[in-house]
């Protein structure tokens, strides 16, 4: 399993390198579908816990914050996957 630390840093990295095979961007899509399933699951937990009155203030703030950072990644992701444009 890939740690954030190692996915920020191997995205950080291919962020000035082309996607050279088709593993890679199958790989890429992949992990983008992923991120984009948690993203969407954190937000109806969240959703359902804000409605609730008895709600815990951390874990509700920590579930933004992962929210938060699933979305960043969702972004560099997507950035990833987008072709260079000609010069």
């Amino acid at each position: 399993m890939i740690t954030d630390a190692r996915l920020a840093k191997a995205c950080m990295d291919a962020y000035h390198v082309a996607v050279h095979t088709d593993e890679d961007l199958e790989t890429l899509q992949t992990r983008l579908a992923a991120l984009q399933i948690e993203h969407r699951d954190l937000d109806a937990v969240i959703a359902h816990l804000t409605s609730t009155a008895a709600s815990d203030d951390l874990l509700l703030r920590r579930m933004k914050k992962r929210k938060l950072q699933l979305k960043d990644r969702i972004a560099l992701t997507e950035r990833l996957l987008m072709p260079d444009e000609p010069a």
